[in-house]
């Protein structure tokens, strides 16, 4: 079983199969969403969506009382060790109008979906591309083994191309890049849910705060 399991590792044929499928993914995404696909793999298994979620929902409560007990302007004040929400809060907090601030977020968790599918697209094409180049692989070493019918001891090696080739396409494709494409479209899509509850309700909150002044406003001109 050992010795089988090494004749399936060919460090030459591998990396020809990684480089061609790299170099694929480059031209389909270009540089810098490959970049940013390879950082993905680092929170890939760390993330956790529904803990920032739980994190965030925290802040809110807080965010609550102190914005009905001191104002918007003191809501940055609140404590978390989650990223977006102290993002926001400064954020709210120093706008002097809701619709800033709605802006900002609209287009802040549009940015952020739009480099989620970037990412996620690397590993797709990656997925797509590796079975195509193990069948490229197959068809060359199945070139080499009929280019060598009369030599028997160089049909081996064009065999084990052309078999090693298909191999390693399946498993890049449906082992590595498609679960990993999978894994972060649900991260994802839970990570931009929980952002975007966090936002309405900050709004929500801003808007009941700044009723009061819009009230008196239309006294006065009244």
């Amino acid at each position: 079983m050992i010795g089988i399991l090494a004749h399936l590792f060919d460090p030459l044929t591998l990396a020809a199969m990684l480089g061609g499928v790299a170099v694929v993914a480059l031209a389909q995404n270009g540089v810098r969403a490959a970049g940013r696909a390879c950082i993905a793999l680092r929170p890939l298994l760390r993330a956790d969506p529904l803990h920032d979620r739980d994190t965030a929902r925290a802040a809110l409560l807080q965010i609550d009382q102190v914005a009905q007990l001191r104002g918007l302007m003191c809501i940055d004040r609140v404590k978390t060790d989650n990223g977006f929400m102290v993002d926001a809060t400064r954020r709210l907090a120093n706008r002097d109008r809701v619709e800033l601030f709605e802006n900002w977020a609209m287009q802040a968790l549009s940015d952020r979906a739009q480099r989620h599918a970037g990412v996620r697209n690397v590993w797709l094409s990656v997925a797509d591309a590796a079975p195509a180049l193990g069948m490229a692989g197959t068809i060359i070493g199945l070139v080499g083994m009929f280019a060598a019918m009369d030599d028997p001891s160089a049909l081996g090696p064009s065999m084990a191309l052309a078999l090693l080739t298909t191999l390693y396409g399946v498993v890049i494709a449906n082992l590595l890049a498609a679960p990993i494409a999978a894994r972060l479209a649900t991260l994802s899509e839970q990570e931009l849910a929980w952002q975007q509850e966090a936002v309405a309700r900050m709004l929500a909150i801003a808007r009941r705060e700044n009723a009061p002044l819009r009230r008196a406003s239309i006294r006065e001109v009244a």
